[in-house]
């Protein structure tokens, strides 16, 4: 119990920052007149605290990576894609309405995911309730954009 309290804090932070991050780096892409140029820098400044993280922490683990199944490596892909659009279109679309869509995509992938238990994770049936969630986080999304 202590365990799922404790992650359930973290990635309440994560989520969190996900609006401050995306406001932040859209401010930076106006400041600098390019999306594409924040975007470098604020993967500048990542790479090198999880590298110094990753020193701390124990360089060996980085060992496996050569034997690592190629299609892994689309995660990095995925993150450039997301931070790249949030950066451009968060000061024309809003960084509510970004985050709002953003997230009511995320809610659609993992339900997916979870449903068939893809890439390794624990299989979770989508319920009629967990649907219902889905649809109401959709809802909320439309309401926003009324406003």
């Amino acid at each position: 119990m202590q365990s799922t309290l404790s992650y359930a804090i973290i990635m309440l932070a994560a989520g969190i920052g996900v609006p401050i991050l995306a406001a932040l780096n859209a401010a930076l892409g106006q400041r600098l007149g390019s999306p594409v140029a924040a975007a470098v820098v604020l993967f500048s400044v990542a790479l090198t605290i999880a590298a110094v993280i990753l020193m701390i922490s124990g360089p060996s683990k980085l060992a496996g990576v050569v034997s690592a199944p190629k299609h892994l490596f689309l995660a990095g892909g995925l993150i450039a894609f997301y931070v790249l659009t949030i950066t451009w279109i968060a000061p024309k679309f809003g960084v509510g309405n970004a985050v709002f869509f953003v997230l009511l995509g995320q809610l659609i992938s993992a339900a997916i995911i979870d449903h068939f238990g893809l890439m390794g994770a624990l299989p979770q049936p989508i319920s009629v309730i967990r649907a219902a969630g889905i649809a109401v986080m959709g809802l909320g999304v439309f309401i926003t954009q009324l406003a």
